[in-house]
This record gives structure tokens, sequence and C-alpha cells, in this order.
């Protein structure tokens, strides 16, 4: 009885750390609740075990009722490998989980230390840089980032909670070799930032350049075509000097920080200085590209007309070779309406042909969208 005891004593203890292990690090898989009842399986056994040992554990209670004594420890030994044989039912069928969760658990001190050590080197890193890189924003954000992990990682510690330790370690390795990497990073900044804002001067300049031509464009414009066209456009040359201004302020302040010792956050500006240069050529593009294409339809209107026949026709013979014509075919023949219905409506001594490629261009996507749908369908054939 005493060995069948000790032998499942000794398996409920690996089992229990492995199930502690688990729930801890994977609660998810939910071992703990079904180790429950094979807990108060084995519970039950060793209270049955204690009791029959108290009462027949000396050789007097053994003498006067032998037969009753033989019988209750045959009972308990039965009880006591039957636990065990459940604890090893419940074990093996779990295995692979329950050992991968103890191998792990039996690495958490060495990962705090681990990462611990990670934080030492990224520090020292940070004492031994120059001044100037410890108030770069990249490291001082670094920096503060893995104080915060530390202390994260303190106070799983004293929670004894082994998955929020593991987390945690991982945060402060992290938090670490960013720091790191903003250190190494930091020479470089300065020396990137003075090329990026000869650069972004340089585009400056030629933007500007370009924003001149946009007056002449657009007056062009109202010369030439009807007021309609280029109704939308009325604002695009105040529009684009405004984001000229913004990009030559960020510039200016730019120059001020890098002299101030301060890349970084120069390069954050002359982000902002080219989107403001990229609306600023938006709004030039927009004028100079409307005329452009109005004058091309001016030329030939019935060029863009035929294309979008075009397109048409090739979507008709699409659907026919395909067996779509019942499904597709009526609404590609009402595009013909469209497309007609569109250039009528160049009359006039200034016909509005921005109207007349506003209506093309719509009928022409919507034919895109139709091919689209009737080549999908064709493909699930």
């Amino acid at each position: 009885m005493v060995s069948a005891f000790l032998d499942m004593d000794k398996r409920q203890t690996i089992a229990a750390a492995a199930v502690k292990a688990s729930s801890e690090l994977f609660p998810e898989r939910g071992l703990s609740q079904a180790w429950k009842p094979i807990r108060e399986k084995c519970y039950e056994a060793v209270s049955n075990y204690l009791a029959t040992s108290e009462r027949y554990g000396n050789d007097q209670a053994l003498h006067r009722d032998a037969r009753t004594a033989t019988a209750a420890f045959e009972k308990s030994v039965a009880e006591l490998v039957s636990a065990a044989q459940s604890i090893d039912a419940f074990y093996n069928g779990n295995r692979a989980h329950l050992e991968q969760a103890t191998a792990t658990m039996s690495t958490i001190p060495v990962l705090g230390h681990q990462a611990r050590a990670a934080a030492d080197a990224a520090r020292r890193a940070l004492d031994d840089a120059d001044q100037h890189f410890s108030e770069y924003p990249s490291v001082v954000t670094s920096a503060e980032h893995l104080d915060s992990a530390l202390m994260a990682l303190a106070q799983a510690e004293r929670n004894e909670r082994a998955d929020a330790i593991r987390v945690e370690a991982e945060h402060v390795r992290a938090a670490a070799a960013a720091l790191q990497e903003a250190l190494a990073q930091a020479p470089s900044t300065q020396r990137h930032a003075q090329m990026t804002v000869s650069a972004v001067s340089t585009r400056l300049a030629a933007v500007r350049t370009r924003v001149d031509r946009l007056d002449p464009a657009y007056s062009a414009l109202l010369r030439e075509f009807n007021a309609a066209s280029s109704a939308d456009l009325v604002n695009n040359s105040g529009r684009s000097r405004e984001h000229i201004g913004q990009a030559d302020a960020d510039l200016q302040e730019a120059v001020e920080a890098l002299a101030a010792g301060n890349p970084e956050h120069a390069l954050a500006l002359m982000a902002e200085a080219r989107v403001h240069l990229a609306e600023a050529e938006a709004c030039v593009d927009a004028v100079t590209g409307r005329l452009a294409t109005l004058r091309a339809v001016r030329a030939d209107p019935t060029e863009k007309e035929r294309q979008v026949r075009f397109r048409l026709k090739d979507a008709q013979m699409f659907a026919v070779n395909h067996g779509l014509v019942a499904e597709w075919g009526s609404v590609l023949d009402a595009q013909l309406a469209r497309i007609e219905r569109a250039s009528a409506s160049l009359t006039g001594t200034h016909p509005d042909y921005w109207s007349y490629v506003v209506q093309l261009d719509s009928v022409s996507a919507f034919i895109a969208e139709i091919v689209e749908k009737m080549r999908m369908r064709a493909g699930r054939h």
C-alpha cells in the first residue's frame, strides 16, 4: 500500500506541476479544469490511504481483525492504482503540450535575467553615446519605453505570473533593441537631414516655377472655353500658393532645427513640406491638365466618342462570346444612349467640352465595371 501511495504521489506531483504551467502560460487550453476531477480522485485515494494506515497501522489492530484489515489495505491499494492510472491517461493524452508547458516554465527565470541584461547593455550604450544623440526624440522615446517595460516586468515578477513575465520580458528585449537601433541610426541622421533639406529646397524652387504657370493656364481656360469647364478650379491658384508658403515655412524651421542640433525635427518638418509641395503640384496639374484635355477634345471631339464606342463594342462582343447577353446585354445597350446624349450636348458657340468629357468618362468607367463583373462570372463557368 505504501508503494502504491508513493508511486501515485510521484505521478500526481509531476502532472500537477505541468498543469500549473499550462494554466499560467496557456490558459486557453483549459487543462486546469480538466485536471480537477482527477485531482479530486487522488485526494480521495490519499484520504482513504491515511485513514486505513491510521486504523490498521499497528500490529495489535492488524491481528485483532486481519481479514478486515487486509480488505481495507486491498481497497486502498486499488484506489491508489486507479488514481495513478487516471493520472497517466490524462498526462499521456496531453503529453506534448504538458511537456512543452513544463519546459517553457523552467525558462521563465532565465527570460527575466536575459531581458535585464539586454536592457543594461542598451543603457550602457546610451551613457556612452554623444550627448546630442541622447537628446534626439527617437532616442528619448526609446529610453522611456525601455523604462516602462522594465517596470512592467518587475510588476509581473512580483505577482509571480509566468505568462505575464514571459510577455513583459519580450517587451523589455524589444524596447532595448529599439533603443540600440535609435542610437545606431543617430550618427547618420544629421547627414540625412541635411541632404533632405537640400532636396526639398530644390523641389520648392521647381514647384514655384510650375505654380507661376498656373494663372496663365487658368486665364486660357476662361478665354477659350465655357466658364463651367473650369468652375471647380477657381481656387487652385490661391491654394497652390498657400501650400507653397507652408512648405517654405517648414523649410525655414527645418534649417533652424538643423542649426540647433535637432535633425529629427528637421526631417519631420521636411515630410510635412513634401506633402504641401505635392498638394501645390496637384493644383497646378489640375489646371494645366484640364486645359490640355479640353484643347484636345476641341480639336477632334469625335476621338473621345470613338474611344468609348470601341470599349462598348468590345464589351458587347465579350457578352456574346461568353453567353452573357441575357444578363448584361440590355445594360450595355443602354450605354449607347448615354454616349449619344453626351455627343448631342456639344452645341453653341462655346460648347461645354468638360461636361462632355465627364459624361463619356463616366460611361467608360461603367463599362469597365460591367466587363469586370462579366469576367468574374465567365471565370466561374
